[in-house]
């Protein structure tokens, strides 16, 4: 695994997202035997330094690594470069992430969501993959068959992108006559968003009684799951698992998923879900919060729940409700109903509570 801290470019620690890197391997069941890492003050055309790029490369021969994984999205350029030296397979971040999103999706939804990405991801990556015919021919009258392959592969894709638009246009379209049923019968919406693994679809479980596969694994939720959410107020309203959050998410990826990130964008309640017991929590909540207000959706009510609290302490506390906030945990039942009464509070005043401003304290001092 390879990693570089560029000057400028982020607040994560180099090591937290090193280690997030090998989580991220492993969930792809690769088994990292070694780690590389240099600090740059930009990516060269290799990205890293010549004589670190050496260092990698008796180390790939050495320890007979077959795939060097960059903790970066690369260019394209760079991906190619790479490989030529390295002499094996080089994938970065964003393929990786792509890769775990593949074994996951079981709906069709989320199959065409993740196809789109990949198709997206690649089509500018299709000219290394051709870069040994190339060098046969070229110019007006003798274009080889490595450029014609190469116009053919991004026409097929190029068309391929397009079908899958189409039809997650009409996904789009049964979401959206599903949302019109639920507006008849004045339905609140609550979502729930978080980082990868914060605990969201057990606390999705534990507040409607549902089954949604859940383990302590990242991105184990890809299809949104929608149930009904019974409130004390007896007000409708019904509640939303979406995708996790991750650090440096891909920007192909956010575009995939516009079908499944509208039952956030239509929200009248996002349920912010923080593991507590995390001792990176505050920068998970950060780029949680940075995500919501790239896609403009911080504007909606936002309620955060610190779940995993079981991990922290031996006993529930004596008031889940914080001054900003819910302290949950999934798997013992702690906070349930406060949680409940919180989102009863937040949707239609049922009780009078202080239920906001805990991602900011989350960003400011952490969880600890």
């Amino acid at each position: 695994m390879i990693g570089a801290r560029v000057r400028n470019a982020g607040s994560w620690p180099l090591a937290d997202s090193m280690r997030e890197l090998d989580s991220l391997a492993r969930t792809a069941d690769a088994e990292p035997v070694a780690t590389v890492t240099q600090s740059l003050n930009r990516p060269s055309r290799t990205y890293l330094g010549k004589g670190k790029i050496q260092e990698l490369r008796e180390l790939i021969i050495h320890q007979g690594i077959d795939v060097a994984i960059f903790d970066d999205e690369l260019q394209p350029a760079q991906q190619v470069a790479l490989e030529n030296i390295l002499k094996v397979k080089v994938i970065d971040r964003t393929a990786l992430i792509l890769d775990i999103f593949a074994q996951r999706a079981r709906s069709r939804e989320g199959s065409l969501q993740v196809e789109l990405a990949q198709v997206e991801y690649l089509l500018p990556r299709l000219a290394g993959q051709w870069s040994h015919l190339e060098r046969l021919g070229g110019g007006i009258g003798t274009r080889g068959p490595g450029e014609s392959q190469i116009e053919t592969d991004r026409r097929l894709m190029r068309r391929r992108a397009r079908d899958l638009r189409i039809a997650l246009e009409n996904v789009k379209a049964r979401r959206g006559a599903q949302r019109v049923r639920r507006v008849r019968t004045d339905a609140s919406l609550v979502a729930l968003v978080g980082y990868t693994n914060a605990g969201k679809s057990a606390l999705f479980n534990a507040l409607t009684s549902a089954k949604v596969r859940s383990h302590n694994r990242l991105f184990e939720t890809l299809d949104t799951t929608t149930r009904t959410l019974y409130l004390k107020s007896g007000h409708p309203a019904t509640i939303s698992d979406t995708v996790g959050f991750i650090n440096k998410l891909p920007t192909v990826l956010v575009q995939a998923f516009n079908a499944t990130l509208e039952e956030v964008i239509l929200a009248d309640l996002i349920i912010h879900v923080v593991d507590a017991s995390d001792h990176r929590a505050a920068e998970h909540a950060e780029v949680v919060v940075d995500l919501l207000a790239e896609l403009e959706l911080d504007n909606i009510p936002r309620l955060t729940v610190l779940n995993k609290i079981d991990l922290m302490f031996g006993e529930p506390p004596s008031d889940a409700a914080t001054a900003g906030g819910v302290m949950t945990s999934s798997t013992r039942g702690w906070g349930i109903e406060t949680l409940r009464d919180a989102c009863d509070s937040m949707l239609h005043g049922y009780q009078t509570t202080q239920y906001d401003d805990m991602d900011g304290k989350l960003a400011r001092q952490g969880t600890a």
